[in-house]
């Protein structure tokens, strides 16, 4: 959003200009962070030809930031002005909307802004967790460590997920062509092919044959209505997942649907002990640390557990007693975060916890990769078994007959 603001600095000098922000608050927190006296701020609003369009088609990709993470940590270490590594940063990337947001980080960071408050005007790319990292390294002086460790954890996560897509690509297709295959057979091949039967006057098909031409005839006959029901509960499911209820369903078949149910879980789980482990590390207070978690963690479910846990804190409890208390929390886990309550570990615990858990992970991506090819080769054997077997046997019985 961009707003137009008026503003006194510190030896009385007005200020109009314009600024760009996620919100009116973060636009006046970033105003005072300079220095200055908000007077008035308002919200522009644009036109149909001011719409930037390379937000659209250039799109800000993980990876994008993993480059901008690592390079400006090995400009920091390198002794180099924030601000200018900022400036030499954004001259660097070709997505204008990249650099764009680049800039404008440069600026608000050269008028006196921190990096964190200029990174956090653009939620959008950088998460409360991001943001949050950064501003631990800027109070304990060491922001090259922290912003080094966001690019590997940025790392991490897009491998993780590269390796599901990679793992699902291969079935989807398959799928997929499977679908298609079918609907060009039941709409233009078979109707013809099984109109032969009934010009001859068989009588007794076999009961795969009769299957077929009963789902042939609805098919061709209902073609039109079927496909306005397909697109109707695709739109209707995808506008009910946008819901609070449907998300929390939706999630909860995440984690609960069989086989990569477990793969879901186990990455929750590795998420929520890496976050919890590297914010606690940063010094940053535990309940501050409990909510950016849970803003972190993408599922309902364990969103809520996290949020009741941070009651339990706040209210003198434990985390693992919340913990214990939920199925999705496995007891493994629910004793080593006891353990390191007990202890004054539980960073050092947490870290164990998420290398566990993605090694779990992992173990079972690798497992389910593996088993898809021949399950699916499997499954189409007895397709093509069956639609052979329902168009053959008549034909082979018409023979016999003639």
């Amino acid at each position: 959003m961009l707003f137009k603001y008026k503003a006194k600095t510190q030896n009385g000098e007005i200020l109009e200009g314009k600024i760009e922000a996620s919100n009116e608050n973060t636009a006046v927190d970033t105003l005072q962070s300079k220095g200055y006296l908000v007077l008035s701020i308002e919200q522009l609003e644009g036109d149909i030809f001011s719409v930037d369009l390379n937000k659209y088609f250039q799109k800000t990709t993980t990876k994008d930031i993993v480059i901008f993470t690592r390079q400006l940590s090995t400009l920091i270490d390198a002794d180099m002005p924030l601000a200018e590594g900022l400036r030499t940063l954004a001259r660097q990337f070709e997505k204008p909307a990249l650099r764009k947001i680049i800039s404008e980080i440069s600026d608000a960071v050269e008028g006196g802004s921190s990096l964190s408050n200029a990174l956090a005007s653009h939620p959008k790319l950088f998460s409360s967790f991001y943001v949050k990292l950064v501003q631990s390294g800027e109070i304990s002086g060491k922001l090259h460590e922290a912003l080094l460790y966001l690019a590997e954890h940025l790392e991490r996560s897009q491998e993780i997920n590269s390796k599901i897509k990679g793992a699902l690509a291969y079935p989807a297709f398959v799928v997929f062509a499977l679908i298609v295959v079918a609907g060009i057979m039941v709409i233009y091949v078979l109707p013809q092919l099984l109109s032969i039967f009934k010009d001859v006057g068989l009588d007794s098909l076999p009961l795969t044959t009769r299957i077929l031409i009963w789902t042939t005839n609805f098919v061709n006959n209902y073609i039109y209505y079927l496909f306005a029901f397909v697109f109707g509960a695709l739109f209707l499911g995808w506008r009910y997942v946008k819901t609070t209820d449907g998300k929390a369903v939706f999630d909860n078949i995440k984690i609960n649907m069989p086989a990569l149910g477990t793969v879901v879980r186990n990455l929750y789980l590795a998420r929520i002990s890496e976050s919890l482990s590297t914010l606690i590390k940063s010094g940053i207070p535990i309940l501050d640390v409990i909510h950016i978690t849970s803003d972190l963690v993408g599922n309902v479910n364990y969103q809520k557990i996290l949020l009741d846990a941070e009651e339990s804190v706040k209210g003198g409890g434990n985390i693992s007693d919340v913990f214990s208390r939920h199925k999705e929390i496995p007891p493994l886990m629910s004793s080593m975060v006891s353990i390191g309550e007990k202890t004054g570990k539980l960073d050092f615990m947490l870290g164990h916890i998420s290398k566990f858990y993605k090694s779990e992970s992992d173990s079972t991506i690798d497992s389910i990769s593996t088993l898809i090819e021949p399950i699916l080769v499997l499954v189409l054997g007895v397709a093509v078994a069956i639609l052979v077997s329902a168009i053959l046997l008549p034909i082979y019985n018409l023979v016999n007959v003639t």
